[in-house]
């Protein structure tokens, strides 16, 4: 059988660049997709806006890198933000940078993303194979053999851009961790990173109230602090969510979810001494009425009653018989409100998965398999994450890249 050019498995952002870059430089690209269309599960990144990047420096991206940082170097210099938010400006696709330097499309809609890239990959040459799940991937003297319901074909160069196994319904169902432990490679098992937390609290009835610019931390057993950001959240039936909880689960691995302690203040701008002057001032201006009304004004209305709860007050009890201990507590309430984790939501919720191809296996100039000369892995299925803000999309185009063009120069061999 002949040998063909370049096959790419997995039409998300790594695939869709890896093959991109590898038609670019001259190679026979075949894309295979098992969805009826591309870009999937990128049409509905950053709740449908795409966060395509973030314009900083690539050792700003180094450093939000959680996992795989040192591996990431050589890639994510070679192909950094600025040239991914050139590449989609040169696309069509205006851009914009919004608080935290995320990078958006100038439309807020993902779908342009998509569009735009499905686009160049027509214009490349690149021969689309959707609906066409690959069932294995098997080493064949001189490439590898892919094999799908129509046959199997055989190519020099694979890239396997599968991703994670993070919202399944968008294809990422774990079958790149298949073809990489197929060829002898090992396979850090999958977590949730960036993933929502479900509490030991009922904060249902604050189901979809958004806090921001409030401060979430998160200390370990013995009480060190493994994370603190300011930004924004939100509370959901289960639990909490939202950016700063987010990034928050990828530093909530050395022990059970339920070992680690949160807290959330809600004022971090005021100095505790400074809020507990207005405390005083509130209570006193309002010493003939319940507490509950009394405090109305200093924290969204449905969050207060939480706020005196957690203080241990009653809220029909009168501000002016407020005592030194009770607004003490309610200080404490409103400068470390507890929440109380008890595990992440499933995995199939988690923005990205942390896991996946060992990075001990790969050339970090190349994606190659250092065992397997001629195969790749890029983007998501491999070991590395980040922090929210465009880094993890950033990951994906970078060693996309990276493989894509190393792909290309094997081909021709």
């Amino acid at each position: 059988m002949e040998s063909k050019g370049v096959a790419v498995i997995g039409a998300g952002p790594a695939g869709m660049f890896a093959a991109l870059r590898a038609a670019e430089a001259g190679a026979d690209v075949t894309l295979f997709e098992k969805n009826e269309k591309v870009g999937r599960k990128l049409a509905i990144t950053g709740k449908g806006r795409c966060n395509v990047t973030n314009d900083c420096a690539p050792a700003d991206v180094i450093s939000h890198v959680i996992r795989g940082g040192k591996f990431l170097y050589s890639s994510v210099f070679r192909f950094p933000p600025r040239r991914v938010m050139d590449f989609f400006e040169d696309a069509g696709v205006p851009l914009k940078t919004e608080h935290g330097s995320r990078v958006f499309p100038a439309s807020d809609r993902a779908y342009d993303v998509v569009d735009a890239l499905r686009a160049k990959l027509i214009s490349a040459g690149v021969k689309l194979r959707t609906s066409c799940p690959v069932l294995s991937v098997s080493r064949s003297d001189g490439g590898y053999y892919i094999k799908t319901r129509s046959g199997s074909e055989r190519f020099r160069a694979v890239v396997v851009a599968t991703g994670g196994v993070s919202y399944p319904l968008t294809g990422s169902t774990g079958d790149g961790y298949v073809f990489a432990r197929a060829a002898g490679l090992s396979v850090t098992d999958p977590v949730p990173s960036l993933v929502p937390v479900e509490t030991a609290e009922d904060f249902s009835a604050l189901s979809g109230l958004t806090l921001k610019n409030v401060a979430f931390t998160v200390r370990s057993p013995s009480g060190n602090v493994v994370y603190s950001r300011t930004g924004e959240m939100l509370f959901a039936h289960f639990g909490v969510t939202g950016p700063i909880v987010l990034s928050a689960t990828a530093s909530m691995r050395d022990f059970p979810v339920s070992e680690y302690r949160a807290e959330i203040d809600l004022k971090p701008a005021v100095a505790r001494e400074e809020f507990d002057e207005r405390l005083r001032s509130v209570l006193a201006a309002s010493s003939g009425k319940d507490l509950i009304n009394a405090l109305r004004g200093t924290a969204p209305a449905a969050l207060i009653q939480y706020i005196i709860r957690q203080a241990g007050c009653d809220p029909r009890r009168r501000a002016g018989d407020v005592d030194r201990a009770a607004r003490l507590a309610l200080l404490s309430a409103y400068k470390s409100f507890r929440v109380t984790p008890t595990r992440f939501r499933p995995i199939d919720e988690a923005i990205v998965t942390a896991g996946g191809v060992d990075l001990r296996a790969l050339d970090p100039k190349t994606m190659e398999a250092r065992e397997s000369p001629g195969l790749f892995f890029a983007g998501e299925v491999i070991d590395a994450d980040a922090y929210t803000g465009g880094f993890n999309l950033q990951i994906a185009f970078s060693t996309g890249a990276a493989a894509g063009e190393a792909a290309a120069a094997k081909s021709f061999e």
